[in-house]
């Protein structure tokens, strides 16, 4: 049996609940790719998990009433698990914030955001890391 998180192994999703760990994530690194935008940091030591990633979701008042902002969460949700648990990375927390256009995207073309604003962020991540900005 592989271990939770070992290359290859796809990673298993926890909620982030709290405002604060939220707030934390939109001072991280942030992308924008599309119908998404992306916010990630590095999960705080005390709380971070192997194997595990943690994941949040968000949808303003902009994006239209709440039946709407209730779809384009179910649609992040849904578009997250495809993504997330192969390219996510362990020890981060991710929040997707819901824009404008996420109703009416055709969802591979969400799941193509999510796949870009992934890769985008996590090479700024790593450029970070190298320069002691962990």
């Amino acid at each position: 049996m592989t271990q939770p998180g070992a290359p290859g192994t796809p990673l298993q999703l926890d909620h982030l609940k709290k405002r604060a760990d939220f707030l934390r994530a939109a001072r991280g690194i942030r992308r924008v790719e599309g119908a998404v935008t992306l916010e990630t940091c590095p999960t705080p030591e005390a709380e971070a998990l192997p194997g595990r990633l943690r994941i949040g979701f968000t949808a303003s008042k902009k994006i239209g009433n709440a039946v709407a902002r209730n779809r384009a969460k179910r649609r992040l949700r849904a578009a997250a698990s495809q993504v997330l648990p192969l390219l996510g990375r362990g020890g981060h927390d991710y929040v997707l914030v819901a824009r404008g256009t996420c109703v009416a995207r055709p969802f591979p073309a969400l799941l193509s955001d999510i796949t870009t604003a992934l890769k985008a962020a996590h090479k700024k991540l790593d450029a970070n890391a190298g320069e002691g900005h962990a």
